[in-house]
């Protein structure tokens, strides 16, 4: 057995007192009249082995409680294999789970609520002198620093919802790096949530050796929940006024089917589009929105629905921008190529920008969604650079070999992209065999395809190599060679034609196909921003390049709301990181002084609105036999955590032995009676007349 607070042991000196107190007992006597002394002897000799009896039994039930008071001080317990050593300083680390699940109901209220009770109770059962670290799911700086136990508890009552959520693994890391600051001190971790299963991957926890790791989950009841997931536009390029098509992705995490789901579109506070939808238990459900009537500029989307309790997920943003025309950058060797200049001035949709290879504007390619490089002999080096970069970054080029292309220089281009290169010309009349009708170019070119279609006709072409990248032909010549074909780059494309836009070569630039397939390809073309960005995922957001500086800052503006996001320049792009500076979900201004350059939406995390739960031997699995998993419900968690970190502790029951033998003393002295039945006789005697002898 060990003591916690052995200097208590001291106080056993006062032992000594009641033993005094009995060895030295100044009573005062008392004037007793006999009427008859022939048993006064008897009767002194009776009553003196009875009081004997009495006030050793007294004296033995004072030192007992006196003793087990002692005791109870000195905190006894019976140690084991992980316990702390007694009388050491303990750093303790607790993780209160602040995410959106921690918003659920049981019989106390809100787990978050309980979370913070069970994180107080841990407190209480470790000394003043011991230092605590606060952790939530926000990783706060102000949290990394150690507290005593008043200032942990104000801390606590200061934890509010988070939209973040970490890996469990993350947590401990987090945990363990603060502890190793500590070394010669009794370490421990403390971590209190509802364990959701998306918290881990299921793979056993890494835990340092000397840091005992205890999990305190918390209980509440499943609601049913379905949450809007993610939405994506069918149109990569959005006119204004046209038809637009949105896919919502609807996820039932329950059990049971639900019915009749409403679903509401807004668009820049318009409502556009209602629907009601029923979605299989533990099923996915994509459904499409019809809407129009845009105007140029950037959209605010919003999908509401109504399904209860769960409401944390039942809101989704999103952002567009719809142009008012669409940027074309053509590139050739000096002299313009008439077909490309009439394709793209048929629609004023397409603004048409001209440059020859060697008067190229690199610091704003990346402001056009499709680049077309036509009749040029040779690509230079510092062209090459830029149109990868260009491409990697989710732009589209489009090549048209010159009449006199340098093969070799068109290879070491194209090799670099990934895409296949001119070999060799040949001259032989062939026509197009058959088109890519299941490529997205084709899609909604043709109401009815015909069977016998007018195909382009060839004289000459260049061969085009095998492509070590994911190719998508687009038409190919008699033996299934391909003629026009894309190919995935990076985050972007490119498309290889083997003969140059010239009627020697073919009557690809007058043929029907020609203008509808490079209207697609630019329409499918860009790089612009995503739909959405999550909260506590995507921390780092790239768009597309914006120019700042000390008196033009970028900032996200939200209602009264402004955040200024550290700002980094990169080829092509801009970077905005905002670390953990957004807390709300919603619709973004991002501005320039009184410039919005563009709309940015930030969602919930959707990780949080999967409500299943590991249970006890899941978690045990994961601590593998390195920590100790506790159930509220079974029990005090100071009381648990008390056993753990000190083994079995004994002051309850040296309190409660103190008790009964307290109150063994004062039975013995209200009820122990030393009279006897002589004694009874004589008091009788007493009543007859006799002599009166005065004894003191």
């Amino acid at each position: 057995m060990h003591f916690i607070y052995p200097v208590f042991l001291f106080a056993l000196v006062s032992l000594a007192i009641p033993v005094l107190v009995h060895l030295f007992n100044f009573r005062r006597y008392q004037k007793i009249y006999f009427s008859n002394v022939q048993f006064l002897k008897e009767i002194q000799e009776q009553q003196s082995s009875r009081r004997n009896l009495k006030e050793r039994l007294i004296l033995a039930a004072r030192l007992l409680a006196l003793l087990f008071l002692v005791l109870a001080f000195s905190r006894p317990y019976i140690s084991n294999q992980k316990s702390t050593k007694a009388g050491a300083q303990r750093v303790v680390s607790i993780f209160i789970d602040n995410s959106y699940s921690m918003q659920t109901l049981n019989r106390e209220g809100s787990l978050l609520d309980e979370a913070k009770r069970r994180a107080k109770e841990i407190a209480a059962a470790y000394s003043m002198n011991d230092k605590f670290q606060l952790l939530t799911q926000d990783f706060e700086g102000r949290h990394q620093r150690l507290m005593s136990r008043d200032e942990f508890v104000d801390a606590v009552d200061a934890v509010q919802i988070s939209p973040r959520s970490r890996d469990l693994q993350q947590i401990v890391d987090r945990q363990e790096n603060l502890l190793n600051l500590q070394p010669g001190t009794g370490r421990s971790i403390d971590i209190i949530s509802d364990f959701q299963k998306n918290i881990s991957n299921g793979q056993p926890l890494k835990i340092d050796t000397g840091i005992r790791i205890n999990l305190v989950q918390l209980r509440a009841h499943t609601p049913a929940n379905v949450a809007i997931d993610s939405v994506w536009l069918l149109s990569a390029i959005h006119r204004p006024g046209e038809t637009e098509k949105l896919v919502v992705r609807l996820h039932n995490y329950a059990s049971e089917n639900s019915t009749k789901i409403p679903l509401k579109l807004s668009i820049n506070g318009e409502q556009k589009a209602l629907g009601g939808y029923i979605v299989n238990a533990r099923g996915v459900q994509n459904d499409t929105l019809t809407f129009s009537g845009l105007k140029p500029g950037w959209q605010r989307g919003e999908i509401t629905l109504q399904d209860n309790p769960v409401t944390f997920d039942n809101r989704f943003y999103f952002s567009f921008n719809v142009k008012q025309q669409l940027p074309v950058l053509v590139i050739d060797g000096g002299t313009a190529n008439p077909y490309l200049k009439a394709l793209f001035g048929t629609d004023q949709f397409f603004s048409l920008i001209r440059a020859s290879d060697g008067n190229v504007d690199y610091a704003g390619l990346n402001t056009y969604p499709l680049v077309v490089l036509s009749d040029v002999k040779a690509i230079s080096a510092g062209l090459a650079q830029q149109l990868k970069a260009y491409v990697n970054k989710g732009g589209t080029l489009a090549m048209f070999p010159a009449v006199d292309a340098d093969l070799n220089n068109y290879k070491a281009f194209l090799q670099q992209v990934g895409a296949a290169y001119p070999e060799k010309l040949l001259t032989e009349d062939v026509k197009v065999s058959s088109l890519n009708l299941q490529s997205p170019v084709f899609k909604n070119i043709f109401e009815d395809f015909p069977q016998n279609p007018d195909l382009p006709v060839i004289k000459k072409y260049y061969r085009l190599s095998a492509a070590s990248g994911r190719n998508e032909n687009l038409m190919q010549i008699q033996g299934g060679t391909p003629f026009w074909a894309g190919y995935t780059s990076g985050k972007g494309k490119v498309y290889v034609c083997a003969a140059p836009l010239n009627t020697d070569f073919s009557n690809l630039p007058r043929h029907a196909l020609f203008v509808p397939i490079m209207f697609r390809i630019a329409l499918l073309s860009g790089h612009d921003q995503p739909l959405f960005y999550s909260l506590g995922h995507d921390e780092t957001l790239e768009v597309p390049p914006v120019q700042s500086s000390d008196k033009q800052l970028l900032k996200l503006v939200k209602g009264q709301q402004s955040i200024i996001p550290d700002v980094k320049q990169q080829e092509g792009s801009t970077l905005l990181y905002v670390s953990d500076q957004l807390q709300e979900t919603g619709l973004y201004d991002l501005k320039r002084q009184d410039s919005t350059v563009s709309v940015m939406a930030f969602n919930d995390n959707r990780t949080e609105s999967d409500l299943s739960y590991y249970n006890a031997d899941e978690l045990n699995k994961l601590l593998a036999n390195k920590g100790n998993v506790f159930e509220p419900n079974r029990g005090p968690v100071k009381d648990m955590v008390s056993q753990t970190d000190f083994g079995m502790q004994l002051w309850k029951l040296c309190i409660i032995l103190a008790l009964i033998f307290l109150a063994a003393e004062i039975l013995l002295t209200r009820y122990f009676n030393v009279r006897t039945a002589t004694d009874k006789q004589v008091s009788q005697q007493d009543n007859r007349p006799q002599s009166t002898h005065k004894a003191v």
